[in-house]
């Protein structure tokens, strides 16, 4: 038998004042509120200095009234923190004692803690069979469940003073302050408010005119667009009129909440950064001689790849004709770039403006002025792609020829087929000449693959600096670090008194969740607009020449 005390103060009535049917109706009450099943297991006495007479009569109405086997008698030990319990038998012999089946264990707990910690009980308990963890785990539960729901109890505010408490009690299980109460009263007014501008916003966004194309293709390639789709939909959840249904969407509610005002407050910071000393204007004058030092260094490379580089020794006509296309490509970017180098300080001031809205989204926004700058990289990318991977199919095609198969279009398969000469001859001829193009072209694919895979590289750790931002828990991170009881992942025992002849007296103390659990358990959804590719697809891909595209394609399989 365990019995659990809670360490908190109790407010003591007389016993002349409250009687035991006074006592059945307040049990009954407390039942109906709480809707926890109650049962009177003994009696309580706080001092043990207290005489037998002025209460023997009361504790002897409560023993015929509740009938409980055994009953249990607790008092104080003079001079001693601790209780005392031992249990006796009434319908036995009626010489109080404690039997020889009948092991008490007192346990002590903090009823604050236990009530305001969420558990978050292992799947598997360690050193147990699978039947034994479910039930430990289930019964773990149950106990902080029926303490959760016992609120009533224990939490009634002594110092209510109206809707608005001037008090600050937050020892005992209502954390209430005059700044929760206000925010409180407010929160129901404000989140109308907002979901009414969310719904005019959404309604707004559902508009025909946006779906003109090509405004919904560019809209779904943009991270800008994507990164505000989402943080609309944490608005519309965070600011939501409906109640939390269980503390775990309470809890996803909390850690939106969180994120947005973290990411708008360095939105904000960033924001007073760019508009100090001019920085804009800084910038906006150093990215066209950026831009004029990247086109140099570039037509320095299609220059040495257009002699013999590496001691490589080239196809000639080849190697400057693909030069001479990307050195072209490259001059129309450079005008372009001067061309738009009046409005680049009007558009960098835009950008650095929309940082008010969050860092994330003026983070989305460098992602995809940084893919425009650099639209000239992708564009010998995908040629140099292209071409690499014609020669690529083609030699598999009349490798197949060789040894007398084709592939199936309809049947998606390699089937047996027959040769005449003049197609043997003339697939002997195309081999040849594709074997012996395929080192150019299989150079410029791998230079331009490479600076590709550069800028995807800084394309990706801005991407992934916002799906930090997005996903990570940070409410319920802070909350693990400073109030570490309220993530409870289990409890542990500690002795405090075990002597022969007395009650097992115990210390109950909660098991904070670890950090990473807690991480896993409370991650926020991520934007999920870009690809995902394992590293045998990526190098797949790279072999083969398919394109490598810097948003999620619709047909894709994510490995």
């Amino acid at each position: 038998m365990s019995l659990s005390l809670r360490s908190t103060h109790c407010p003591e009535l007389p016993a002349a004042s409250l009687g035991p049917e006074k006592v059945k109706e307040l049990l009954a009450q407390v039942q109906q509120a709480s809707q926890v099943g109650l049962a009177v297991l003994g009696t309580w006495c706080h001092r043990q200095q207290e005489s037998k007479e002025s209460l023997g009569h009361f504790l002897e109405g409560l023993g015929t009234i509740f009938s409980h086997e055994p009953w249990l008698q607790l008092c104080r030990e003079k001079g001693s923190k601790f209780w005392s319990c031992k249990a006796t038998h009434q319908q036995g012999s009626g010489t109080p004692g404690v039997s020889s089946e009948d092991e008490v264990m007192l346990i002590f707990y903090d009823q604050r803690k236990v009530l305001l910690s969420h558990l978050h009980p292992p799947t598997v308990l360690p050193d147990c069979q699978a039947g034994e963890a479910t039930v430990s785990a289930e019964g773990l539960a149950a106990i902080f469940d029926t303490v959760s729901r016992s609120e009533v109890l224990f939490c009634k505010d002594q110092f209510d003073e109206g809707p608005v408490r001037l008090s600050h009690w937050q020892s005992e299980g209502v954390e209430a302050s005059i700044l929760v109460e206000l925010v409180k009263q407010a929160s129901g007014p404000l989140c109308l408010l907002v979901a009414c501008l969310l719904s005019l916003i959404s309604a707004a966004s559902t508009c025909r005119l946006w779906k003109l194309w090509p405004l919904p293709f560019i809209a779904s390639k943009l991270s800008t667009c994507e990164q505000l789709r989402h943080r609309l939909e944490h608005l519309t959840l965070v600011f939501s009129t409906q109640k939390a249904q269980s503390p775990a969407q309470l809890m996803r509610k909390a850690n939106m909440l969180v994120s947005m005002l973290l990411d708008v407050a360095l939105g904000l910071t960033l924001l007073s950064w760019l508009h100090s000393s001019n920085r804009i204007g800084q910038l906006a004058n150093a990215l066209i001689p950026m831009a004029d030092h990247v086109a140099e260094e570039l037509q320095h490379l299609l220059q040495w790849l257009m002699g013999a580089p590496a001691g490589l020794k080239m196809n000639r006509a080849l190697d400057q004709v693909l030069g001479r296309f990307f050195l072209y490509h490259i001059h129309l970017w450079i005008s372009y770039i001067h061309l738009m180098s009046p409005f680049i300080e009007r558009i960098l001031w835009h950008v650095g403006l929309s940082a008010c809205l969050g860092l994330t989204v003026a983070l989305s926004i460098l992602s995809d002025i940084f893919a425009l700058l650099t639209f000239h990289i992708y564009c010998f990318y995908v040629y140099g792609a292209r071409l690499y991977c014609l020669k690529i199919c083609g030699l598999s095609s009349l490798w197949r020829l060789f040894r007398g198969k084709k592939w199936n279009v309809l049947r998606q398969r390699v089937d047996s087929c027959s040769y005449d000469l003049d197609q043997l001859f003339i697939g002997t001829l195309l081999f040849t000449i594709l074997v012996f193009l395929l080192p150019t072209t299989a150079l410029y694919y791998l230079v331009f693959t490479l600076l590709r895979l550069l800028v995807v590289t800084v394309q990706g750790l801005i991407h992934l600096l916002v799906d930090l931002i997005n996903s990570l828990p940070l409410y319920s991170l802070g909350l693990r670090l400073c109030r570490p009881y309220r993530l409870a992942a289990g409890v542990k025992f500690r002795v405090l008194e075990h002597e022969a002849g007395r009650p097992l007296r115990l210390l109950m103390q909660i098991n904070p969740l670890p950090y990473s659990s807690v991480v896993h358990t409370y991650r926020l959804p991520r934007c999920g607009c870009h690809p995902k590719h394992s590293w045998g697809s990526l190098c797949r891909k790279l072999f083969f020449g398919e394109l490598i595209y810097p948003w999620k394609q619709r047909g894709d399989k994510q490995d």
